[in-house]
């Protein structure tokens, strides 16, 4: 299939062959949804706890004798029934990270390019370069193409002076090829790909 190419200030850069085995995959949202799963479990702190019986600071003492007092027998004021006592199975910190194979990894990643090409959310980028590494000049080109939150990936490396422009602006994202990942790809309003990200990615996965 092919893709119309423009430069930052809106004007046609040729066009660009995108292939098919890659973007123009019929999107399954089941094959999205279970590596966007994997990307955020992986992404979680998991520094959750809690303190168990054996965790709480309180004396070991018995409460009282075991009979003649009419209640409930206790041994220890650090037993869960008690106010500031342990928790029961409370939290604890782990890792939520659960397997995914790599051939899956990247087929998810084919068919979250697919659905923004097959949505119209897919933009092909001349090259992400800017003359002056400038805020406000950036953010008024981003303005006049339309993109409210958009994702740029570029080739092996960002360039320096565009990746400074960028930075303070709150609803643009920029990432090198190795960089592209479904969650980020499906979480933006537009996804920019500049003509060496399309060979990147292409050449990442065939």
């Amino acid at each position: 299939m092919k893709a119309d190419a423009i430069k930052l200030d809106g004007k046609k850069a040729g066009s660009v062959e995108l292939d098919d085995a890659i973007f123009g995959l019929e999107p399954r949202a089941d094959i999205l949804h279970r590596v966007v799963r994997w990307q955020r479990a992986k992404a979680q702190a998991g520094t959750h706890s809690t303190l168990g019986k054996s965790d709480v600071s309180y004396s070991t003492k018995k409460i009282y004798r075991q009979k003649g007092t009419g209640g409930a027998r206790h041994g220890s004021k650090k037993a869960p029934i008690f106010r500031h006592g342990g928790i029961y199975k409370g939290p604890t910190p782990r890792s939520h990270a659960h397997d995914l194979t790599k051939k899956f990894r990247a087929l998810g990643l084919k068919h979250a390019l697919s659905a923004k090409a097959k949505a119209g959310e897919l933009v092909v980028l001349d090259a992400a370069e800017i003359k002056d590494a400038k805020t406000s000049v950036l953010a008024k080109q981003v303005n006049a193409l339309g993109w409210k939150r958009a994702l740029i990936i570029d080739g092996a490396a960002v360039n320096e002076e565009f990746a400074r422009a960028a930075r303070n602006l709150a609803n643009l994202d920029v990432l090198p090829s190795m960089g592209a990942n479904v969650y980020d790809i499906l979480r933006s309003d537009t996804l920019v790909l500049t003509k060496s990200a399309v060979e990147a990615l292409e050449a990442r996965l065939k």
